[in-house]
């Protein structure tokens, strides 16, 4: 059950499309934590991003089931690329099934392993970073990536809210400590200015210098 405001949005913003409404479904059917999935708001919120920033290189950390893929590589440029990153073997064969159908394959360039050792690997500049991976990782993602963002490219994370949780004084896990420890850095980061839009679970976008 939905809670009515959250209803409210769903009702009067742009339809999910089917594709993206099967690949819904099918996670909740199939994935153990069905939830981490993005969802059509959020969908929506990261293809309208996508549009104004006009990348040309994206780097996604975390690619899950393919939803957040599917609605920023349906937001590129004829000739952009999205390059996507994901560690779990039964997650890349669910996204790879609905990447496929979605007809994006062209725009999407697909990762297997741990980001920590692929992002080296990729070659070139990235315009727009969505890091949506391990929290713990939080950190060691940004420190990759940052020298590989032009000035006045955007990285966006996910989670960084957690579930209320990093404004629990007795929350220590670690999981909640790596997203704390990555709020705190990014609104000490000289380099950068950022904001927090409180959206589900809480996206920060970050712009660079």
């Amino acid at each position: 059950m939905k809670e009515p405001i959250e209803q409210y949005i769903l009702d009067h913003i742009t339809e999910e499309p089917q594709l993206l409404k099967e690949l819904y479904l099918d996670t909740h059917r199939r994935v153990v934590n069905p939830n981490m999935i993005s969802g059509h708001i959020q969908g929506r919120l990261l293809n309208m991003l996508v549009k104004m920033i006009n990348p040309v290189s994206v780097l996604e950390i975390g690619t899950y089931t393919g939803y957040s893929a599917i609605c920023i590589a349906s937001a590129l440029q004829a000739g952009a690329r999205l390059h996507t990153i994901e560690r779990n073997d039964e997650l890349i064969e669910i996204s790879s099934e609905y990447i496929l159908r979605s007809g994006l394959s062209g725009r999407i360039v697909q990762h297997a392993g741990d980001a920590r050792e692929i992002i080296p690997v990729i070659e070139g500049f990235f315009d727009l970073v969505f890091i949506d991976g391990d929290k713990r990782e939080y950190n060691e993602y940004y420190d990759l990536v940052f020298d590989r963002v032009a000035g006045g490219g955007y990285i966006i994370a996910d989670n960084v809210l957690w579930d209320g949780k990093v404004a629990d004084s007795e929350a220590d896990d670690p999981m909640t400590t790596g997203i704390r420890k990555f709020n705190h850095r990014i609104k000490n980061d000289p380099r950068v200015e950022n904001t927090i839009i409180p959206l589900r679970d809480g996206l920060m976008l970050t712009r660079k210098l």
